[in-house]
C-alpha cells in the first residue's frame, strides 16, 4: 500500500470525512467526494476516481487479510 493514500488529518477534517471512512485511502476518497459533489451525484461522471479508491480499498483489504492468515499461522 502506498503512504501517498493516505491524507493528513488536516486534510482529512477540512474535508469533513466522517471518522469511519478516515482510512489508508482517505486521500483518493477526498477527490471523490468533490466530484461527487460538483457533478451532482452522477455515477458516470467519477468513475476514474471511484475505480481508484474501489482499488484501494480491496488491496487493503486483500493485505489485511493476508496480515490475518499470516499471524494465524504463526500461532499454530
Amino acid at each position: 500500500m502506498s503512504p501517498t493514500t493516505l491524507a493528513t488529518p488536516e486534510e482529512m477534517k477540512a474535508a469533513r470525512l466522517p471518522l469511519g471512512w478516515r482510512d489508508q485511502c482517505s486521500a483518493l476518497l477526498i477527490p471523490l467526494n468533490i466530484c461527487r459533489r460538483d457533478k451532482n451525484f452522477l455515477p458516470w461522471e467519477c468513475e476514474h476516481e471511484k475505480h481508484a479508491y474501489e482499488k484501494c480499498q480491496y488491496d487493503d483489504y486483500m493485505r489485511r487479510m493476508s496480515e490475518l492468515s499470516r499471524r494465524k499461522r504463526e500461532e499454530a
